[in-house]
């Protein structure tokens, strides 16, 4: 089982030797390996059964890196990476030679972003090359927000995990592509659409046939074993009665008989609150007694687009 601890320079060792590292971000834990590496990047997808076409983001903590992974740096990269890095932001942006093809899955571009995490950002500053690192976990599950999750997950499989404690905010990272003379939004994360909004008015929301190049992108992703199921949570009660039945709500409490537990992501309406809940919940309803897991979405503006989505994607396409 991999080894779980705080100690950088063991995990830079492992990294230093094209070996994978569990990482944590402020957003979920990540998957590392050296960016540059084409031999470490394809361990990646080999530990995550990951399909070669969902590209990977790179991860950076300063501006000589950013220079090396990409061809140029515009003026609208500057002014979002100025308001929200280190944060939960990945700029799509066209990728330099440095960076393998299997990286960006043959695109032209790459995702880098800078974490906002104090241990990862001490590693990447002890590395001479950045981090290529998707969430660490088995493809299409549940996205890991603590180490022990990353453990139960991958522990068989790569040598150490950084311990960084559990996730603040709890939801990927938002992903923009810059590339574009209007920049395109193609997956909601921790930074809000209207945030994003507030720095460059003129951000788009991608239309779906142009976000293939945005990890996350797959219809069906983030999710539990069990049958997760979205919807009005007082229908699919009694649509469900004959079942053993876990809940994940909003803010609302539920009783009936056969109810093996009910996970409130956030009795105060607290969106923040509800995203850092919702992968821990998500975990802990696959692994208890229920046979079934209902679910409700939750306020659909800010950071309750970025749970939506994961829980839209996680839920079972009837």
């Amino acid at each position: 089982m991999a080894d779980i601890g705080n100690d950088i320079i063991r995990a830079a060792d492992y990294l230093n030797n094209a070996e994978l590292v569990g990482i944590p971000t402020e957003t979920v834990y990540g998957l590392a390996a050296n960016a540059y590496n084409h031999t470490a990047v394809a361990k990646i997808f080999d530990v995550k059964r990951r399909p070669s076409f969902d590209p990977l983001i790179v991860h950076i903590s300063n501006l000589d890196t950013w220079q090396k992974c990409v061809i140029e740096i515009s003026t609208t990269a500057k002014k979002l990476a100025d308001a929200f890095w280190p944060g939960p932001l990945t700029l799509v942006m066209a990728k330099s030679d440095l960076i393998p093809d299997l990286v960006s899955s043959g695109l032209a571009t790459v995702g880098i972003r800078m974490p906002n995490h104090k241990l990862t950002l001490a590693l990447l500053d002890s590395l001479n090359f950045p981090l290529a690192a998707p969430s660490a976990n088995i493809f299409g599950y549940i996205s890991p927000v603590t180490a022990q999750h990353v453990e139960e997950g991958l522990g068989k499989l790569i040598p150490y995990i950084l311990n960084g404690g559990k996730t603040s905010i709890g939801v990927e990272s938002t992903i923009v592509d810059i590339t574009t003379e209007t920049p395109q939004l193609l997956r909601a994360g921790g930074i809000s659409f209207e945030a994003l909004q507030k720095i460059m008015p003129n951000i788009q929301i991608a239309k779906p046939n142009s976000i293939a190049s945005s990890p996350g992108s797959l219809d069906n992703h983030y999710a539990p074993i069990k049958p997760l199921l979205l919807g009005d949570l007082g229908e699919l009660i009694k649509e469900h009665l004959d079942k053993k039945i876990s809940i994940i709500s909003y803010s609302n409490s539920y009783t009936l008989t056969d109810l093996v537990h009910n996970y409130i992501l956030s009795p105060t309406n607290s969106l923040n609150v509800a995203a850092s809940n919702l992968f821990q919940y998500m975990r802990q309803a696959d692994a208890d007694a229920s046979t079934i897991i209902l679910a409700e979405l939750v306020p659909n503006f800010g950071l309750g687009v970025a749970i939506n989505d994961r829980l839209w994607k996680a839920s079972l396409k009837l």
